[in-house]
């Protein structure tokens, strides 16, 4: 006869109650997670979390309370959790789990990770390091109603990267800055110009027109005429944006929204086919009726105001934001967070003023902070559902049934089996993969002469590969390092082109992170032919188009973990919704709960 503890059997609680196991991420997941975990009986927990609590999360993170806000996620969850089984052990840190001190001989202690990130990049790092500690992993997300949970086990299963991932949506600079059509145009550029004036100027993200927009190039005998234009053209002196801005005394009715946009009118082809936007004179503006606007009703953050109201909300938060600086003394820069109301204000503002001047309908600052913060919809009963299947597979796991685990997705509608939770059996590796595969090894499509050492280091190995801390060494027979993770050793190498080390098509460059224990080969494939600003393609790696969704399929953003309103930069407001529409479509559509569910939807998981 079976001896219980519980509803668990006896070999199976005394398991839990010494193993140790490892919870990645205390937010709308983790919080149900480690509440679940505890009161099955895990004794011995360690949870870690980078970040601090907000007022958003307590819609749903329910561990945390209003007094706890700007406390550590992990600090706070390990209290709170102790409150449901003070007899356990849990361990917290407030870190991030790129951090090199949790490196392989940290992730071997544990027999179980369980993910509940938000990230993509935090999410590569921890599937190579479970990879190279040979730990199983238990992989989550959700988005409103829609949810997964994946185990991953090295050479038993997929690991997270075997199948390729849509990439970030992202829009050219010559769009943002010259010819914006779309209302997060608008809100990219508010956020580049937030930067510009009070954070961390960054040259790829300037707000004044783009002269190097092959579409805005003028006739060579205009040049020179264009060069000497006076001010009545429109043309300005282009000195850095917060110098500008500093001698103007940060005076918000000299605002690039006219200088910038008289500016972009000379630029005569731009406007052949589009309409072409509207200065904004702010003098003229306050002086004329539409100052005298109607109130507007409904709540705050709904609110659409006119454009008065917007000059008004723009000069407000930039006196606010001024003060700030002042205060924190020279050369201090101010971060953009969607929760700093004087930040969320500049933002929501200089956007609304710049839809206006390129004929959009404005939007009201509800909407401007979910497309500005990337925010996704995250339900506490969705969050719940996904924890409690976590546990489940982790029990799997731990009795030694890894091969009953199952790829399991939660669906808004039942399909025609009446099923909410779809059951797919876990795929073998990919031989393909670049991480998990013996030898890893990839091609990469650039040209030599134009990508800079330090372009292969932040744009290719680390955002693209997920690397952490690279060391890349050129197999030329002489062991030619290009790039060293000790700080300054190869420093003078990074504004230096491949083509100046002899890197030419068909080089193979040796790509190695200590820290993830994981070794990349690297194919060169040199072209002069790449799109317009694309730095690089891997060859072989875009995914696959998903089947156009119905009709009637409502779109969703793409599948994140619930666990904090900003999954991304703001770049990409509607995120993979092709992926996850193909998802339900799948999941409603097919009556079969095995290949045709997993082949639609897994190379979507988690493309956030």
């Amino acid at each position: 006869m079976v001896q219980l503890v519980g509803s668990l059997r006896k070999e199976l609680a005394d398991s839990l109650s010494t193993c140790k196991v490892l919870v990645v991420g205390a937010g709308g997941i983790g919080c149900e997670l480690l509440k679940n975990l505890v009161l099955t009986g895990f004794k011995n927990i360690e949870v870690i979390d980078l970040d601090t609590i907000d007022v958003s999360n307590l819609n749903r993170q329910f561990l945390f309370q209003k007094k706890h806000v700007g406390k550590s996620k992990a600090q706070v969850a390990k209290e709170s959790a102790l409150q449901f089984c003070p007899s356990a052990n849990i361990t917290a840190y407030h870190d991030s789990i790129m951090n090199p001190d949790y490196n392989v001989e940290f992730f071997r202690k544990f027999m179980l990770v369980m993910n509940a990130l938000d990230n993509r990049a935090a999410r590569n790092h921890v599937n190579r390091m479970c990879l190279a500690a040979d730990i199983p992993l238990i992989e989550s997300g959700t988005a409103g109603y829609l949810g997964q949970v994946t185990v991953i086990k090295k050479g038993m299963t997929e690991c997270y990267e075997c199948q390729p991932k849509p990439t970030q949506k992202t829009f050219p600079g010559c769009t943002i800055r010259n010819t914006p059509s779309e209302p997060i145009h608008c809100i990219v550029w508010a956020k580049y110009l937030f930067n510009q004036l009070f954070g961390e100027e960054d040259a790829d993200q300037e707000v004044s027109p783009d002269t190097a927009d092959p579409e805005a190039a003028w006739n060579p005998e205009e040049t020179a005429a264009r060069a000497t234009a006076s001010e009545k053209d429109g043309d300005i002196k282009r000195i850095s944006t917060k110098e500008w801005a500093r001698s103007t005394g940060y005076d918000p009715c000299q605002t690039l929204q006219q200088d910038d946009i008289m500016y972009l009118l000379t630029m005569d082809k731009l406007w052949k086919k589009r309409k072409a936007p509207t200065p904004l004179d702010w003098q003229q503006l306050e002086n004329s009726s539409m100052s005298e606007e109607t109130p507007v009703s409904g709540l705050k953050d709904q609110q659409v105001l006119g454009v008065w109201g917007y000059c008004q909300l723009f000069q407000h938060s930039v006196e606010t934001l001024r003060s700030q600086l002042q205060e924190k003394g020279e050369g201090a820069e101010l971060a953009w967070d969607k929760d700093d109301p004087p930040a969320m204000d500049f933002v929501t503002a200089a956007a609304n003023l710049r839809m206006h001047i390129f004929s959009m309908n404005m939007k009201s600052r509800f909407d401007v902070k979910s497309m500005a913060g990337n925010i996704i919809p995250a339900i506490a009963t969705t969050n719940a559902v996904i924890a409690g299947l976590i546990v489940l597979e982790g029990l799997k796991i731990l009795s030694g049934e890894l091969e009953s685990c199952r790829t399991i997705f939660l669906n808004k509608c039942p399909n025609l089996r009446k099923k909410l939770l779809v059951p797919c059996i876990l795929d073998p590796p990919s031989a393909n993969c670049y991480v998990c595969a013996s030898k890893p090894e990839v091609t990469v499509k650039l040209n030599v002469h134009k990508t800079m050492v330090l372009s292969l280091q932040d744009r290719i190995l680390k955002e693209r590969f997920g690397m952490v801390a690279p060391d890349v060494q050129i197999e030329d027979g002489k062991g030619t390092i290009l790039i060293s993770s000790e700080e300054g050793e190869t420093e003078a190498n990074n504004s230096k082109f491949l083509a100046d080390f002899g890197i030419r098509n068909g080089s193979r460059l040796q790509a190695d992170d200590f820290l993830q224990d994981y070794t990349l080969l690297i194919n060169v494939l040199h072209t002069e032919e790449l799109e317009r600003d694309v730095e690089f393609e891997v060859v072989g790696e875009a995914p696959d188009k998903a089947p156009p969704p119905q009709n009637n399929q409502e779109e969703v953003n793409s599948i994140t973990n619930g666990n904090k309103d900003s999954a991304q930069p703001s770049t990409s407001y509607k995120g993979q919704q092709e992926g996850d529409s193909c998802i339900r479509c799948a999941l409603t559509s097919f009556e079969h709960d095995s290949d045709a569910v997993r082949q639609a939807s897994l190379k979507y998981i988690h493309g956030v």
